[in-house]
């Protein structure tokens, strides 16, 4: 039982925090509070750090050399927009943390900060995070328009017809993904990354097919479109 309980796989956490000796006295204490944690010293490090890697949390800081933590966030939110995050940061003013919000923050701490503040930020972030996740992946029974979709059985069927689209694998994946991010941006680089395993040029060519397949099946319905975002993704839209 005790072995059983010593193996659960510990939430990975990317710092980046450009002052070496505050980062790796936080990069301890997250360690020491069972985290798996990856430090990074500046914001290009930070981004190579997150594309090697697969993190449950992001703590930025907000002022550093190379790479600041606003842009930090907005590159890391286009490989995954699911990313939790939030800022340590030394700036209060209100056009900062507006800042902070549209880069994809989940929450801000001001320095200097109480570190058992930060932990049950942290420890809220990822419970609210995996029971959302949890709820979403029991769910394979979807309707998109006047469409049917089957995530399970990869059954695609229009309004009342008996009949079904059997979907491939590969389709049927895409689509639930897509389904995921209903009216919202499905970043191309995680779709590769979730079911192709690959990021390369002709993994990415071979997904626009997929997409265009999909795009065909869906036609019947006015109502619900695959756009383009050119060089960040795809939104399935369904309009009201």
């Amino acid at each position: 039982m005790g072995d059983t309980e010593s193996k659960e796989v510990k939430k990975r956490i990317l710092l980046v925090e450009d002052d070496p000796n505050f980062g790796i006295v936080l990069k301890d204490y997250l360690t020491l509070s069972n985290y798996d944690v990856t430090h990074a010293t500046d914001g290009e490090m930070g981004l190579e750090s997150f594309k090697a890697g697969k993190f449950d949390l992001c703590i930025l800081d907000v002022m550093m050399p190379k790479m600041d933590g606003f842009t930090l966030a907005k590159e890391i939110k286009k490989i995954d927009s699911d990313i939790s995050l939030f800022f340590l940061t030394a700036k209060t003013a209100k056009e900062d943390v507006l800042e902070g919000y549209k880069s994809g923050a989940n929450d801000f701490l001001n320095k200097p900060f109480d570190t058992e503040v930060l932990l049950y930020k942290i420890k809220a972030i990822l419970n609210n995070k995996s029971a959302s996740e949890d709820k979403n992946k029991d769910k394979f029974e979807f309707t998109l328009g006047k469409f049917y979709f089957n995530s399970k059985l990869r059954h695609l069927r229009f309004g009342d017809n008996k009949d079904h689209i059997q979907l491939s694998p590969k389709e049927g994946k895409l689509l639930r993904m897509l389904v995921d991010y209903i009216n919202d941006l499905m970043p191309r680089e995680k779709a590769l990354t979730e079911i192709w395993k690959n990021d390369g040029y002709f993994t990415s060519r071979s997904m626009d097919v997929y997409i265009a397949k999909l795009r065909k099946y869906l036609r019947e319905d006015p109502n619900i479109e695959i756009i383009n975002v050119h060089g960040e993704g795809f939104r399935l839209v369904e309009k009201k």
